[in-house]
């Protein structure tokens, strides 16, 4: 007879493809690539550079109008926003309260998941250590095909967790949730304006190490891969806060100026 238990799915939602765009031109922005007043490209040419629709286009530069970094003039285009270093020292406040965050649930993460490491490498049952590959693998696909990675990575260390045979273990994580993974494009918490690839298979080598050390059964070397890959990633943040609060304090001084 059929359960009438309902089942509870979880869907991970894609970045738009206008936030995609976005993203692109915020990160031209901020490398001061596009200058301050500078007239940006005619909706036909950020069309062909995206192979997008225009309808995309619209809306990616609604949202950068909305968020003041450009600006359109009828009949003449979109040009950038004079004060764009303003702009960008209150984007900089916002991203350097996420890596703060992201410092914080990372220090949780060492508690918890290097321990973790080292008793799944000894207590795993084969389907456990089977679900670990397929996340590791599901990481790689998705590189592979330029998606978001962060599910997939969530899935990764969840497995984990779940191979400890102790469920507090998942639990935790899964109090962290999303923030889990701060380099997450598609969480509300990430860090990131757009996933970059080099730092993603960066990460997945460090899996790799993680992955290697739990299927031989090496429970001091899985520990040390995880303390490893989380150290590094709390090393980054640290200094991107740093240089996020450097930026903020630039845009304010240049600001007082103007």
């Amino acid at each position: 007879m059929a359960s009438d238990t309902a089942i509870s799915l979880k869907v991970e939602r894609k970045p738009k493809l206008s936030e995609t765009v976005v993203a692109a031109i915020r990160k031209q922005l901020q490398a001061g690539e596009i200058q301050p007043g500078q007239k940006l490209p005619t909706e036909g040419q950020l069309t062909e550079t995206f192979g997008v629709s225009r309808t995309v286009i619209r809306e990616a530069l609604a949202k950068l109008a909305a968020d003041g970094l450009v600006e359109p003039r009828q009949g003449a285009g979109v040009f950038v926003t004079e004060h764009i270093s303003t702009m960008f020292g209150a984007l900089a406040a916002d991203m350097g309260s996420k890596d703060s965050i992201a410092l914080n649930v990372l220090e949780v993460r060492l508690a918890i998941e290097i321990e973790s490491a080292g008793l799944a490498a000894i207590r795993r049952n084969a389907a456990q250590e089977a679900a670990i590959q397929e996340a590791f693998f599901e990481f790689e696909r998705l590189l592979l095909n330029s998606e978001p990675t962060g599910p997939a990575d969530l899935a990764f260390h969840r497995a984990i967790a779940s191979a400890t045979n102790n469920p507090f273990y998942v639990e935790m994580l899964d109090v962290l949730g999303r923030r889990a993974i701060p380099c997450d494009v598609t969480s509300p918490w990430s860090t990131e304006l757009a996933q970059s690839d080099v730092y993603q298979r960066g990460l997945q080598g460090e899996h790799l190490l993680i992955l290697n050390a739990i299927t031989t059964g090496d429970a001091d070397s899985a520990r040390e891969a995880m303390r490893a890959h989380l150290t590094a990633s709390q090393q980054r943040y640290r200094e991107r806060l740093h240089a996020r609060q450097v930026f903020y304090a630039e845009s304010v001084k240049a600001a007082a100026t103007e």
